[in-house]
């Protein structure tokens, strides 16, 4: 503006207009670059606690993990108690020693299966974020070639 008044007092006012329109140009420059900035802040806050409430399910996926190998942990105990005490009573328990084997191996499966679940889906998650983050860095990136 002072460039301005320069040019208004030199009696030039086609330069005292361009200097105005630029200042203009510069203080919707100067705006869209602010708006940009609490853009990002907003963008950097939704991410870090995207990151927080993976990290969370994460803590509560090992949690859920090591329960699921205690348990097994637990069916094996539970499976070699029987088989001592089948072998100390006789063949009629051969049978019921078979169907509680038969229960373990399950158990032992299905805690295998819920920890692989539960594996993958944090696995995908964190993907599917760095993913965006890409996706919103090369945006960026092409908003700022365009703004150019």
């Amino acid at each position: 503006m002072r460039k301005a008044e320069m040019a208004v007092d030199k009696k030039q006012d086609d330069l005292a207009r361009a200097a105005i329109e630029r200042a203009m140009s510069y203080q919707q420059l100067a705006t869209a670059f602010e708006q940009q900035v609490a853009d990002q802040r907003t963008e950097v806050e939704n991410l870090k606690s995207a990151l927080q409430k993976l990290e969370q399910k994460l803590v509560e996926a090992r949690s859920k993990s090591e329960l699921l190998i205690a348990q097994h942990r637990r069916a094996r105990a539970v499976a070699k108690a029987s088989d001592a005490n089948m072998v100390a009573n006789s063949g009629s328990h051969i049978a019921t020693f078979d169907r509680m084997k038969s229960k373990v191996r399950h158990a032992e499966a299905l805690g295998r299966a819920k920890s692989e679940l539960a594996a993958n889906d944090i696995e995908d998650r964190l993907a599917a974020l760095e993913k965006e983050d890409q996706i919103e860095k090369l945006l960026s990136e092409i908003k700022a070639r365009r703004a150019s």
